[in-house]
């Protein structure tokens, strides 16, 4: 599992006080960051070789600012070249919000999905969880 902390911004709150729906997805993806660079050490944008393909997301509680959130995440799946990850986000000890993305490894010289690497796969199935 990868886990890493954030504080909201002002700026990600809306009318009524709490987390906007939108900013969640953004949050997921900064969340993914630690995926990205076992495919991409450099994260050289000229090397890139992922696409997403599907995000969710379900809010079951609001998430307010001023206090820091924690965003869990890991992956439920790795098939050959796509991967199904798993997305939490905790604030003051309560599941806020879960979503799930799907990535693929894609070549887009060819514009089509790819094997993932071996040494990568190994990597990623160290967060392998049910």
């Amino acid at each position: 599992m990868f886990a890493q902390t954030l504080t909201p911004r002002f700026c990600e709150t809306d009318a009524l006080g709490h987390i906007n729906n939108t900013v969640l997805p953004v949050w997921f993806e900064k969340a993914r960051e630690p995926i990205f660079y076992l495919f991409n050490p450099e994260m050289d944008l000229q090397k890139w070789q992922l696409i997403i393909a599907r995000i969710e997301v379900e809010f079951l509680k609001q998430l307010r600012f001023g206090k820091d959130v924690e965003l869990r995440t890991w992956l439920e799946k790795v098939g050959n070249s796509s991967m199904y990850i798993h997305h939490e986000a905790w604030q003051s000890e309560a599941l806020c919000a879960r979503g799930k993305a799907i990535l693929i490894h894609y070549d887009y010289a060819a514009e089509k999905a790819a094997p993932i690497p071996d040494e990568v796969r190994v990597k990623l199935l160290e967060h392998l969880e049910e």
